[in-house]
Parts: C-alpha cells; sequence; structure tokens
C-alpha cells in the first residue's frame, strides 16, 4: 500500500545529520525537510563530557588494575595483619553502618563474632553490647579486607594475606566456611563457633606454613587458568579451588600434623566448592586498591553491600562513599521459601565483578545458570553487555565461548551509560527473616543482580549523585578546579606480619554520615 494512501497524507521526512540520511529518502521519490544541525563542538556541549585529564587518569588507574600480580603468601590472624585492627574491632561488609541500621542476617554474624571472640558470654548479651557501642564497627574496606555476605572479620579470625607484586600493597579475606550453618550469613549456632576455632586453631596455621613453603601462588595465573576451565570466581569457584587444593596438598601431606587432623583439613578443602572464593576477593581487592585515590579517575574501585545500603568508591574521589538502598535479588530459592524470606543484597564480593570477573565474565561460567537462574544464552548476554560500560579488557583473563576474548573491566558511571546496561553481579542470598539473625536454616538460593538501582544512584534520586553533578566528576568538566576533593596516590603497604594501626588518611566517621545523609 502506498504510503500517502497509509497516512491519508502526502509524506514528508525530516532528516538531520549525515546527508546520506536524507539522500536516501530523496532516491525513492519522497519529499525530505532537511534540517541543519550538528553537534556543538562547544567546551559546554557535547565535548565537555570527556577530557584529557579524566583520559589520563582512567589509563593510569586501568594500566595499575591489569598491571596486579595477586600472590596469595599466608594465613595469619587479622589482628596480625590487618591495618587498624584490634581486640574490639568488629569488621563488616559494605559501606558505613550503624547497629540499628543493620539487617538480621548482619547482627546475627556480629552477635556470634563477639562471643566466639569472648567478648561476650551470650548471644543476647552480645546484642545488648553491639548495641551500646562496646564493639567498634567499620567496613572491611577500610582496612584493605573484604568479606562475603555479612563479611564479619574480628581479631583471632585466621585471613588469607595477597601481595600486590606490582604496587607493594596486600589485602585480606577471611577463610570461605563452606555452605549451610556459617557466620557469614548470620548463623551462630554452637557448630558454626566450633568451625571457626578450628579455623583459629588447626587451619589457618597449616595453610600459613604450607603457603610459606610453597612461597606464595600466583593467583592471577591460578584465576585465568579457571576461566577457562568454566568458572568465573565468584559464585562458581569448582576449578578454581581444585587447582588451589593442588598447589597445596602436598604441602599439607608433609606438616607435622595428626593424621586425622590432615585429614579433616583435606576433607574440608575438598568438599567446599567456594574454597577459593575469599582468595579471589582478596586478589581482586589488592588490584583495585592499587587503582584507587588516583585524581580525577572516574574508575569504580569498589561495589558493596551490608544488607541495608549498597554502596561504591570512585578512584578519584577518595575514600567517600555514594550510596543507595540494597535491593532484594530475584532468583532461585529452596522449597519453601520465595522473595518474602530474603534479605537485600549484601557483601563485599561484588569486588570480583569490580574487577571483571564474576557476573561481568558470566559466559566463562554458562554452567552457574543452573545455580542462579537463567539459560547459558542469557550469561552470554550478560558479558557482552558489560563491554559497553567499561574501559579496558583484562588479557590474562580470557572467555573461550567469546573466542578468547579478555574479560572486560574497568566500569565508570559515565552520564547515560545506565540507560543502556547496568553492572551485573553474581550473589548468594540466604534465605531468612529480615529482622532478626538466621541462628539456623541451612537454605540458601542465589540470583544474578542487575541493580536498576544504580540509575537512581547515578541520577542522584534519594542520594548523593555520582554522575550528574559537575562538583563531583571531571568527565562534565575541562578543569579540574570544581571536580574531586584531593586525594593522594596509591602508596605501597607494609605486608609484614605485625599490627599496624589505622592509615589517619582514614575519612572520619563525622564525614561519611555527613555525605551519606539524604
Amino acid at each position: 500500500m502506498p504510503a500517502d494512501a497509509l497516512l491519508g497524507a502526502p509524506l514528508n521526512v525530516v532528516t538531520a545529520g549525515p546527508e546520506l540520511f536524507s539522500a536516501a529518502v530523496a532516491a525513492q521519490g519522497v519529499a525530505v525537510t532537511r534540517v541543519d544541525w550538528q553537534p556543538p563542538a562547544s567546551a559546554t556541549g557535547l565535548a565537555s563530557l570527556w577530557c584529557d585529564t579524566v583520559d589520563a587518569a582512567n589509563r593510569l588507574a586501568l594500566d595499575r588494575l591489569l598491571g596486579a600480580q595477586p600472590v596469595l603468601i599466608d594465613v595469619r590472624p587479622a589482628i596480625d595483619v590487618i591495618p587498624g585492627m584490634t581486640n574490639d574491632t568488629v569488621l563488616h561488609a559494605g559501606p558505613p553502618i550503624e547497629w540499628e541500621r543493620m539487617s538480621g542476617p548482619l547482627r546475627g554474624a556480629v552477635a556470634g563474632a563477639l562471643v566466639y571472640e569472648g567478648l561476650a558470654g551470650t548471644y543476647e548479651e552480645a546484642e545488648r553490647r553491639a548495641s551500646r557501642g562496646a564493639a567498634g564497627f567499620d567496613p572491611c574496606h577500610h582496612h584493605a579486607a573484604v568479606g562475603p555476605m555479612a563479611g564479619v572479620m574480628t581479631a583471632s579470625m585466621p585471613v588469607f594475606v595477597v601481595e600486590n607484586r606490582a604496587a607493594g600493597n596486600c589485602a585480606y579475606a577471611t577463610l570461605n566456611e563452606g555452605l549451610g550453618k556459617v557466620l557469614r550469613y548470620g548463623a551462630h549456632a554452637p557448630e558454626v563457633l566450633e568451625r571457626l576455632g578450628w579455623f583459629r586453631d588447626v587451619l589457618g596455621p597449616a595453610l600459613g606454613e604450607a603457603m610459606r613453603r610453597l612461597g606464595g601462588i600466583d593467583l592471577r595465573a591460578l584465576i585465568g587458568q579457571a576461566v577457562q576451565m568454566g568458572d568465573e570466581c565468584h559464585n562458581r569457584n569448582r576449578a578454581a579451588s581444585a587447582l588451589l587444593i593442588k598447589a597445596l596438598a602436598p604441602e599439607l601431606a608433609a606438616l607435622d600434623l595428626a593424621p586425622r587432623e590432615r585429614a579433616r583439613i583435606l576433607a574440608f578443602a575438598a568438599g567446599n566448592e567456594h574454597f577459593f572464593l575469599n582468595a579471589s576477593m582478596a586478589a581482586c581487592k589488592a588490584a583495585l586498591d592499587a587503582a584507587h585515590g588516583v585524581p580525577d579517575s572516574t574508575l569504580v574501585t569498589t561495589m558493596a553491600r551490608n544488607g541495608t545500603d549498597f554502596g561504591i568508591r570512585v578512584s578519584g574521589l577518595g575514600d567517600p562513599w555514594f550510596t543507595g538502598p540494597a535491593e532484594t535479588p530475584q532468583g532461585l530459592f529452596f522449597p519453601g521459601y520465595g522473595p518474602a524470606d530474603a534479605n537485600p543484597d549484601i557483601g563485599d564480593s561484588a569486588i570480583t565483578e569490580t574487577a571483571g570477573l564474576g557476573g561481568f565474565a558470566m559466559a566463562a561460567a554458562p554452567a552457574i545458570v543452573q545455580f542462579v537462574g537463567g539459560t547459558a544464552a542469557e550469561a552470554l548476554r550478560y558479558t557482552r553487555a558489560m563491554y559497553e560500560i567499561t574501559l579496558a579488557e583484562n588479557p590474562a583473563y580470557r572467555i573461550p565461548v567469546l573466542d578468547f576474548r579478555a574479560s572486560t573491566c574497568g566500569w565508570w558511571p559515565r552520564p547515560g551509560s545506565c540507560r543502556r546496561s547496568t553492572p551485573a553481579w553474581l550473589t548468594a542470598r540466604r534465605a531468612s527473616a529480615r529482622s532478626g539473625p538466621a541462628s539456623s536454616s541451612p537454605r540458601a538460593s542465589a540470583s544474578i543482580e542487575r541493580s536498576t538501582r544504580w540509575c537512581s544512584i547515578a541520577r542522584g534520586r534519594p542520594r548523593p549523585t555520582i554522575v550528574t553533578e559537575e562538583d563531583q566528576l571531571c568527565t562534565l568538566r575541562r578543569s579540574r578546579s570544581a571536580c574531586a576533593p584531593p586525594t593522594t596516590s596509591v602508596k605501597p603497604r607494609d605486608c609484614s606480619m605485625r599490627a599496624r594501626s589505622a592509615p589517619s588518611t582514614w575519612w572520619p566517621s563525622s564525614a561519611r554520615r555527613k555525605a551519606t545523609a539524604a
């Protein structure tokens, strides 16, 4: 049917842009009205969305991220190695939060940790002490550390020590407890604390001695191999865990341990498919800390959740957090549980996605969809979408199904990016009451989270903006005069095994409260 008959009037097409558009329409005998328009070239127009200063800063930050050489060198008690750790410090996942706003799983983990450390005799006493300020709460990220789920970390807990040999800094993470009743889900039953005690007295010292004998384990090489074996090193760690156990087993077998303990160590490691997860998180943290604090850089170096808030930190903006409400992931649940039972997302494990693994590399692990839901085709789609919002690719991690294309990394929240795609990450989800600690149920679920909340944060709707305010990011200005607050370059951290006091450059809690006030 002719267009004129369909529309009831002669057709006239209005075009703007290249002459090719109008010429193609005119060649078909259609009247064309040409609009003389071209993108503005002034400093206040489209050109202001980018500047050479930001470009150079992002190249420097990416060089530090891509050049990182994370090596697993030891397992030590947290108080011996983590900067600022004290006997009554309780580190947690995500951005800063007070006891009154903590979710049930985080409160349960805090109470269990205080009893484990002997700082309280009962869980009721632990909650009273926590509510009265007897424990010093602080994010793991403020102490070069990361923790999965609740992420609670206290003085005597053994932690992986990962050294970034390119920059000289270290990062730390607790040992993975496996699935079921575990502290990171908020459980604090007697068997949970018994396992933590065994970690402290037997497993941690044995792993530390084995790693020292090996001289360290190259985590970048191990992760690269695991990605080509079907892992994405967040929720699927089957290959990486096997590779780590393979490296450690000969040294563990040679230790002067009771045969029963040696057997228990190997059985625990072999039966825990997430054994490698915490080491993966520490490796990513060590790489991203080296990229943090680069003046003018818009690279996101932290994504984390505490069960109430979701927060990010940007390299060129220093230590401040930019937060919005944590969303409840949608995914698979065990029978008898559903979205109403789930807590909003929690954990520091999105550090893997921040570094280009996890949900960003989901195409490498199609089998993960059996755990988190979806299809293998969707896993491919998620990974391809991440290339649109990132600055680089990491040649150390190559994805076979994409013809060994390097995994994407280097997300930055540039204007309009959330309209095309938002960061995707994987998360394990405990099905437990929002308001109380989960002390008994071993059930959990998992999901793929694609947070539309990112657009809310980016547009500044209920929380401080990270994209549209010209005085926050240099991407909207040529001059640095009204950009990020002054920051200092990354300095290598001392990785020696001794306690250290907190750096004086940490962001004061009063400033955090002021910056996150809606």
